[in-house]
């Protein structure tokens, strides 16, 4: 069970976790700690905010240092994976060329244009949201996009004969699906009762579509994809909350 979580907070942050090694089953086992892990960040991220509130800094000030230090904690992982997409995906190239540029480690304007997209898209959002709603933010925002992952791995094959994220999908079942969908439900539901299931609800939908996407264009998913849902993933969280909280 520790090993397991420690694995989850080994793929998804830069925190040194000392695992010298990670067998297919640990790995598969780790999925149902991704929920776990992201309400950890949220946490962090929301005490930051409250401590830079309290030095008086402004509003907009906080949400910029609020993205970059979630970039830098998760190792910008998640970014690079969106960025490889975006380059793939508006390539109009077909699926075993766009599979090649994933791999490719360069990055074209596309996926440039991607990466300053997403990064000003989230701290928009966290500047239109209220202070009040920074926290269930944060937290829905961090735990839904880790469970998205989850989801997208449990509903499609994987694109590739092997890679990383390979043996996540490998040892996928319906036993993690439901343990960490579960500890998701009830993140969002502590998080903001039943809007934030509502979110969830949202957050499904997008990630089913996402997956749906990815198929038609690589014949599955792959590591790089993942990342990429992470992080529309956590825009598309912002934006519910932003909806919902004005309504």
């Amino acid at each position: 069970m520790i090993a397991s979580f420690l694995s989850a907070l080994q793929f998804l942050t830069v925190i040194p976790v000392k695992l010298k090694t990670a067998n297919e089953q640990r790995m598969a086992g780790s999925m149902v700690y991704f929920p776990l892990v992201g309400l950890l960040l949220g946490l962090f991220l929301a005490g930051l905010n409250a401590l830079l509130s309290f030095l008086n800094l402004p509003f907009l000030a906080m949400n910029v240092i609020t993205v970059v230090v979630l970039i830098v904690i998760t190792g910008g992982l998640h970014l690079d994976g969106l960025s490889d997409t975006a380059d793939a995906f508006l390539s109009a190239r077909p699926a075993e060329q766009m599979l090649e540029i994933m791999r490719d480690s360069r990055s074209g304007v596309m996926g440039v244009l991607s990466l300053i997209s997403v990064i000003l898209l989230k701290i928009v959002l966290l500047f239109s949201i209220s202070v009040s709603l920074q926290l269930n933010a944060l937290m829905l925002m961090c735990v839904l996009s880790r469970w998205s992952a989850v989801a997208t791995m449990f509903f499609f094959p994987y694109a590739r004969q092997e890679g990383k994220a390979g043996a996540f999908i490998k040892g996928m079942n319906l036993k993690i699906f439901i343990l960490s969908s579960a500890a998701a439900v009830i993140c969002a539901s502590i998080a903001w009762q039943v809007r934030g299931l509502l979110v969830l609800l949202i957050v499904t939908g997008f990630s089913y579509a996402l997956g749906k996407f990815s198929t038609k264009k690589i014949g599955g998913i792959t590591g790089d994809t993942l990342g990429a849902g992470i992080e529309l993933t956590e825009i598309i969280t912002l934006l519910s909350v932003f909806i919902l909280g004005n309504i």
